[in-house]
């Protein structure tokens, strides 16, 4: 079965769906409102599970040589203390693959430049669809109409496409946390490949590229909208005291590459993640808190999914039918645990929780980690052949 897409929004699970439907022979643009795409954002931990879905879009070889394999790092406390150790080699051993880190940029790009230029048109924005015709759907787009077989919202957590076909959801809520996050300027001298370490109500994180540079994230439990002046200065206020290498993380970044976003999900649940022709993707259908490292591989393993059923349903609308029963509960499920997670790790401000939290992730056994993280990475893709 072939047919028409149009995929609305460019970022990492919009590229990807695009690749999965081109691999199995659709038609497929991409339109994207920003004017370039301009390779932003900070870095990003790619699971097996997001790897698997690379590799049957046809892209994995390049993302892994691009790629730091994370075979050491854990979980600590803000003096330095460990209380998991992270085993990347035993997750391989399980698994085929260690977590990888990679600049956000750099998957993006690696996933834009494998698709033809003239399938991805930028400036130009998406905001109503026309899905009166059961088999077509017409997408106006300036002074032109879109007419397709399908339409992939791809368009992220503040999603305009799901707003209108769900106008009684209640989209998006604030976590309760928010993020700023930076790339280094040059070199790091690291002895851990990722690193998380937990305070009171607060997360400093790590993670290494290939390049020597690292990603660093700190996650603060915080009103809605609060911003500062000077982030970096902030940065340095709130951990500078912390354990290395966080102080040299902090050296080692300007001013003007900090980030800062409030992290918001859809804590209320979507009842469908089809809508006629048109399907939910990524952050629109299930934008979940990064607590778990998922977000990503939860929209690659849409974009795989979908890819997979549209190739072996007789019609579109069974394909369909079966994207959603088959990555509706799961990526729920996994936007839940990941909820829980933050509660459980940076969202803690009590003492006593905290030292009991403390105290567990201590006790528990050696393989805890690995298996809490094969709980969601171990998953397998379709094969797009």
């Amino acid at each position: 079965m072939g047919g028409s897409a149009v995929v609305v929004g460019g970022g990492i699970g919009g590229l990807s769906a695009a690749l999965g439907l081109r691999l199995i022979g659709w038609e497929v643009t991409v339109v994207e409102r920003a004017p370039v795409l301009a390779d932003a954002g900070a870095g990003i931990s790619l699971h097996a599970n997001g790897l698997r879905a690379l590799d049957a879009l046809g892209v994995g070889e390049a993302v892994r040589a691009a790629a730091r394999p994370q075979y050491t790092g854990g979980t600590r406390t803000p003096g330095g203390g460990w209380l998991a150790r992270m085993d990347g080699a035993a997750l391989e051993r399980e698994l085929g693959t260690p977590i990888v880190g990679i600049p956000r940029a750099v998957l993006h790009r690696l996933l834009r430049t494998a698709l033809p230029a003239e399938a991805v048109v930028v400036g130009a924005e998406v905001t109503s669809v026309d899905h009166s015709d059961p088999a077509r759907v017409r997408i106006p787009l300036g002074d032109t109409v879109l007419d397709a077989d399908l339409v992939v919202a791809a368009d992220g957590v503040n999603s305009r496409l799901r707003a209108r076909l769900f106008p009684d959801h209640p989209g998006p809520a604030y976590s309760g946390s928010t993020v700023l996050r930076a790339i280094t300027e040059r070199p790091v001298d690291l002895r851990t490949d990722f690193e998380l370490t937990w305070g009171k109500g607060a997360e400093f994180g790590h993670i290494a590229f290939a390049d020597g540079r690292a990603e660093w994230h700190a996650v603060l439990n915080s009103p809605v909208g609060v911003r500062h002046s000077d982030a970096l200065a902030e940065m340095r206020r709130r951990f500078g005291d912390w354990h290395a290498p966080i102080p040299a993380l902090l050296e080692a970044t300007r001013p003007d590459a900090v980030l800062h976003h409030d992290i918001n999900e859809l804590a209320t649940d979507l009842p469908t993640f089809t809508a006629g022709r048109i399907v939910l993707l990524g952050d629109a259908a299930h934008a979940m808190t990064p607590n778990l490292g998922q977000g990503a591989c939860q929209a690659l393993e849409d974009a795989a999914t979908l890819a997979g059923a549209l190739a072996t349903e007789r019609t579109v609308d069974s394909a369909l039918t079966r994207y959603d029963t088959e990555r509706r509960p799961r990526s729920q499920s996994v936007a839940r645990a990941a909820r829980q997670a933050g509660r459980m790790g940076q969202q803690l401000t009590h003492p006593l929780a905290i030292a009991v939290r403390n105290t567990a992730l201590r006790l528990a056994p050696s393989g805890a980690t690995v298996r809490t993280i094969l709980r969601h990475a171990d998953w397998t893709p379709p094969s797009l052949d």
